[in-house]
């Protein structure tokens, strides 16, 4: 699969903090006055007067706001409405220099780590070469779910992680937050949700869902039918680029049978503390029926699946009409800011 990103493409994640038993608390029209205190109780930002009980992340891939050439517009300078909001609404900071080698992976993956590349180990994106014992170049993807392996198909090539500091899996920036009670979403934003349809003994398919699972055994059969199908892209619908990572206590994952059934251990192996018993949902085919179960959500059913509204009011699906993932080249910003609204 080759991953490709539009400019001005936008990468979400929301954490949302916890109405009652991982409900979000974050409605179109604007939780009560019950539910900001309910989401007070579970999802604990201590910010200066309790007065923070969302955080948003919205990521612009190649959005420049200095101009390359002094006669041409920027890109901000092109969006006019955008940067008005950012300018009117908080502070535009420019003094900022991008990350060596500047690229999306590398971007993105500073951006939510803190760390510049050479520290979380995508120092050259959006795919790069590693040496195994052979010294042969071998062919590696720097869009990999957070905790897959360099050599992702047998682990023994390289047997470190692909987010890699000082020998161990970077850490992961959802930790935080639902340590602190708060379930973590995002959607098309790099690594934080499954990246492909792996089958193999570390792909992205076998790590959250077991090798022989029913899910793994969907992206078998989706990985073998023919290309530009409906079939072919059933498993990446389903399962890669969305994901919610469930609040300490279980979150949303918790909140009913439905939801249980469908959460998968969140591995973190390599955390500080430790990281056992949290739990996440990983691509629409589970997001999906979570979020749409919210009262007031803007959903509706497509092909007898939950479908979730885009920000013009139409389902997000496939480009067959699945719902779910609608691929990355249609992660547009009404599709993403469609599932952010429902987060």
């Amino acid at each position: 699969m080759t991953r490709k990103r539009k400019a001005g493409a936008v990468g979400v994640l929301v954490l949302a903090c916890l109405v009652t038993a991982g409900i979000a608390a974050a409605q179109v029209s604007g939780p009560s006055s019950t539910a900001r205190s309910l989401a007070a109780s579970g999802c604990q930002l201590n910010s200066a007067g309790d007065k923070i009980k969302h955080v948003v992340y919205l990521q612009f891939d190649n959005t420049h706001y200095a101009r390359d050439n002094q006669s041409v517009a920027s890109d901000l300078e092109q969006m006019p409405h955008l940067l008005d909001f950012l300018k009117s609404n908080g502070t535009l900071f420019t003094n900022d220099h991008t990350v060596l080698i500047s690229h999306t992976a590398g971007g993105i993956l500073s951006t939510q780590t803190g760390l510049y590349p050479d520290r979380h180990g995508i120092t050259v994106s959006n795919s790069y070469y590693y040496f195994p014992p052979s010294k042969i170049p071998a062919f590696s993807s720097a869009f990999k779910y957070w905790t897959d392996k360099v050599d992702d198909t047998t682990g023994t090539n390289d047997p470190l992680p692909n987010m890699v500091t000082d020998q161990k899996v970077t850490p992961a920036p959802w930790v935080p937050f639902t340590r602190a009670g708060c379930d973590f979403g995002a959607i098309s934003l790099a690594n934080i949700e499954l990246e492909n349809t792996g089958t193999g003994p570390f792909g992205d398919m076998s790590q959250a869902f077991g090798t022989g699972s029913p899910e793994w055994n969907d992206a078998v059969a989706s990985n073998a039918a023919p290309s530009g199908t409906a079939a072919r892209a059933s498993a990446l619908t389903d399962y890669v680029g969305i994901a919610i990572h469930c609040a300490q206590g279980g979150g949303i994952c918790a909140s009913n049978a439905t939801n249980v059934a469908n959460s998968r251990p969140d591995r973190l192996l390599d955390e500080t503390g430790g990281y056992l018993g949290y739990s996440a949902l990983y691509g629409a085919k589970y997001v999906n029926p979570a979020i749409c179960a919210v009262p007031g959500a803007s959903c509706q059913t497509v092909g007898g699946l939950k479908a979730v509204n885009s920000t013009a009011g139409d389902p997000v699906t496939d480009p067959f009409g699945r719902p779910g993932f609608p691929g990355f080249d249609g992660a547009l910003a009404k599709n993403t800011l469609g599932y952010l609204a429902q987060m």
